[in-house]
């Protein structure tokens, strides 16, 4: 099989570039952060989190990331702790796609910058 042109590997390469963009374009609300969840033990004497087994209290749902280099915690119910790990899979997966979008332009670069030195 003969090796492809540069022309027809930059064309693959912009293509490529494309289509990772096209995927960028639907990806829907985004956040940072994690989402945790924690099941707490009370002071209250004779309550059923100090019994044998104990019985904690929760799930508690929190959502904590940095803001301005400062951690931020929040509480949220459940169902917006689960709109919340919605958002950070789909800031995760942005991030994994500008990652492949640079990987793509670099080598799209390469040949657009030897195309420029040959011309």
């Amino acid at each position: 099989m003969a090796r492809a042109t540069r022309a027809e590997r930059l064309a693959d390469y912009e293509q490529r570039y494309r289509e990772l963009a096209s995927q960028l374009a639907e990806i829907g609300l985004i956040s940072s952060g994690s989402i945790t969840h924690r099941y707490t033990v009370c002071g209250t004497p004779g309550c059923r989190c100090h019994a044998d087994p104990p019985q904690r209290h929760g799930p508690y749902y929190q959502w904590t990331a940095k803001e301005n280099g400062k951690t931020v915690t929040r509480r949220l119910s459940a169902s917006e702790a689960k709109l919340y790990q919605e958002w950070i899979a789909n800031d995760r997966r942005m991030r994994r796609l500008i990652a492949q979008m640079r990987q793509v332009a670099a080598k799209a670069s390469e040949l657009k910058i030897k195309q420029a030195a040959t011309a």
